[in-house]
């Protein structure tokens, strides 16, 4: 039905190509490109091993134009994933519009020099992709994404009116290495060293790293500790759903991994900036991601399971109600299936399923779209049978 070209091969992109893979009927061409086209050999190797299914691979770097509008004007997919570094998503826009292909992500962007996540260089390209009748479907991973259509899933079938929204996303994995990152080492730790911020009566409020946390009770998982974090999916939810008073977003973290991380800031290795050693340049946080365990390489010994999902206060016929929709997703059985930890499977199942409605004709329009703008149900329906399954409860007593 469709050619889709993947950008990355790390944990992400290989749980992606898996689960396109297993949808031939809609993506009948599969290319997966990165900077190390050995990586992409690898994923298309076990891909054929496992399903019997051609992936064809390539090699082009992300932060070049011309490179990447040759591969797409070669190959010419209906839809490029990128599931690249958020530095690379405008590059990658860039060449879509250049070679007339749509776009799909699952990070904002992020400036290489500024750990800021915003969405505003993104949604800037409206009026380009508008005019050029494609679409792009920014942040479509789990948060953001799942949580995106969650919320709109909730606002057409439970509320009338959204005005409390929290994000709550625990790991209560282990993975039994003493310091690990679940995705992109230099990615995580500019995410999590950032000042927190949320949305209140109309203005954001921001607070020290870390500053506030508490425990909250993620079901068949128990209490865990979590803590207020800024993330990019608030922006695109209080725009699209004015009516919410206040949103946040928390997420779980074990002492050990917070005592590593304040060593880590302690003695300069979270810098984004460049410094000289002996003669070289280069950046601290990008030498430590090296040394670091690779978060593909966690999955084979990782047990426990994640929780993450939208708990909402609201009203609906004039009452107020609650709605508490999420996803538990256990790391072995997402190993058993892509030889990924569930971090990269609850990011990389949501990817092919909204590229999935786009390519079905579910979701479609000219111009930058967040997934809560889309149709939530045909969404919901495939990502439950794509392996997310999703649990609700209504008017159940929220906590926060």
């Amino acid at each position: 039905m469709s050619k889709v070209l993947v950008i990355g091969a790390g944990g992400v992109g290989t749980v992606v190509v898996h689960k396109l893979a297993q949808n031939t009927d809609v993506f009948t061409e599969i290319m997966l490109a990165s900077r190390t086209k050995s990586k992409c050999d690898n994923v298309a190797a076990d891909i054929k091993k496992r399903y019997g299914v051609e992936i064809k691979t390539a090699q082009v770097d992300a932060d070049n134009v011309p490179e990447l509008v040759t591969l797409f004007k070669s190959f010419q997919p209906k839809l490029v994933i990128n599931v690249a570094l958020p530095y690379q998503d405008l590059t990658i826009m860039d060449a879509c519009l250049e070679a007339g292909c749509n776009y799909l992500d699952t990070a904002n962007y992020e400036p290489l020099d500024e750990a800021k996540f915003e969405y505003s260089w993104q949604w800037a390209y409206q009026d380009k992709f508008k005019e050029a009748g494609l679409t792009a479907i920014l942040g479509c991973g789990f948060d953001p994404g799942q949580t995106g259509v969650y919320t709109a899933y909730a606002a057409k079938h439970y509320f009338d009116e959204i005005h409390y929204l929290d994000i709550v996303d625990c790991n209560a994995g282990d993975h039994h290495h003493a310091f690990a990152t679940n995705f992109n080492p230099e990615i995580n730790i500019r995410e999590i060293t950032q000042k927190g911020r949320y949305y209140e009566n109309g203005e954001w409020v921001e607070t020290g790293s870390l500053e506030i946390h508490q425990p909250i009770n993620y079901p068949e998982i128990g209490p865990k500790e979590s803590y207020l974090l800024y993330h990019e999916e608030l922006e695109s939810l209080v725009k699209n759903y004015p009516t919410i008073k206040r949103a946040r977003f928390w997420m779980t973290f074990g002492q050990e991994y917070l005592t590593h991380l304040r060593v880590i800031q302690n003695i300069g290795m979270a810098r984004i900036d460049e410094i000289d050693y002996n003669g070289q340049k280069i950046v601290p946080i990008q030498f430590l991601k090296a040394v670091l365990p690779n978060p593909q390489d966690l999955g084979e010994n990782y047990d426990g399971w994640t929780s993450i999902g939208c708990r909402i206060r609201g009203i609906k016929d004039g009452k107020e109600r609650t709605y508490y929709v999420y996803n538990n997703c256990s790391h072995k059985a997402a190993y058993e299936e892509t030889g990924m930890q569930g971090v990269s499977y609850t990011t990389g199942v949501p990817a092919m399923t909204g590229a999935y409605m786009f390519l079905t004709g579910k979701w479609s329009g000219a111009g930058v779209f967040n997934v809560e703008e889309f149709d939530p149900d045909p969404f919901m329906e495939k990502v439950a049978q794509s392996g997310l399954p999703w649990n609700e409860i209504i008017d159940g007593d929220l906590e926060l």
